[in-house]
């Protein structure tokens, strides 16, 4: 599997556990003040999103060699 494919399916699985974060922030929050660690855990996953979304938005542009506009 190549790299592109690991970012690709890893940013698939980050997304799966952010939203476990924060359905667990919610049922926490269903039973008071939830403790810190429970409030900040969404945003481990969220950064990890961010960075590996980011790294795939640029790609197509990395290898891409401009010809100059169209004339």
């Amino acid at each position: 599997m190549s790299t592109q494919a690991w970012i690709r399916q890893g940013h698939r699985w980050l997304g799966i556990v952010l939203t476990l974060t924060i359905l667990a922030n919610f049922v926490a929050m269903g039973f008071g003040q939830p403790p810190a660690p429970i409030v900040y855990a969404p945003l481990v996953p969220l950064a990890l999103l961010l960075a590996s979304g980011l790294y795939m938005f640029v790609q197509p542009y990395l290898g891409r060699k401009d010809a100059g506009p169209a004339a």
